[in-house]
């Protein structure tokens, strides 16, 4: 398999606003992409996960109206949480918990793999292109960075609009990104939230991109 033209890559750099608290469920509103229809919403408040969901690897369940997710050491892979939401262009919003100090991911694939994926640790988050497994000389990529404070511990909320190839991420503290590359204009899987370590998640709404 050849290696998508990266047709234009911008990388993006975003420094915390510190008038900005974080905040559960805070009504982000989207920077470059035009919502659409509502295609998912989820808020966990049944006591059973719902028929999208999927649990990849660790363990994940709703606890006091929230998902609790975690890594198991004997499987020696990151906890995978994964949405069964096909799409080509899409915006997420949702709230989530850094519980332990590291942080989390939040992954898309297409049909042939791994396609990026934005980082997210108490120092901000990154954006990052996954290399292609198929071909030896692809390496990871960076294409945005936000620096600034999460505070572990805390409820935040992060939007993430793709539209094309453009991606832009926001969160409820003030940090933003915003980056075009070609190669990620392909359709996508789902959603993937991805730990290392553990994580809460809540309210998690999805739409489609008019």
């Amino acid at each position: 398999m050849k290696t998508l033209p990266l047709l234009l890559t911008t990388l993006a750099f975003a420094l915390h606003s510190p008038f900005c608290l974080a905040e559960k469920g805070a009504d982000l509103k989207p920077l470059s992409a035009k919502p659409g229809k509502v295609l998912f919403e989820d808020n966990f408040e049944g006591g059973a996960l719902g028929k999208q969901w999927a649990v990849n690897k660790g363990e994940w369940a709703i606890k006091d109206g929230a998902v609790a997710g975690s890594s198991k050491k004997e499987e020696n892979h990151a906890g995978v949480f994964f949405l069964n939401l096909p799409n080509h262009n899409a915006i997420i919003r949702f709230s989530f918990q850094i519980v332990d100090g590291k942080g989390f991911g939040l992954s898309y694939n297409s049909a042939a793999g791994h396609l990026f994926r934005v980082l997210v640790t108490p120092e901000g988050f990154t954006v990052d292109k996954d290399r292609d497994k198929k071909d030896e000389k692809s390496k990871n990529e960076a294409l945005a960075e936000a620096k600034g404070k999460i505070e572990p511990g805390q409820w935040h909320t992060m939007m993430v609009e793709v539209q094309g190839g453009k991606v832009t991420v926001q969160t409820d503290t003030g940090l933003k990104a915003d980056i075009s590359n070609s190669a990620l204009d392909v359709d996508k899987t789902g959603f993937r939230f991805v730990t290392a370590t553990s994580v809460l998640l809540d309210d998690v709404k999805v739409w489609a991109v008019e």
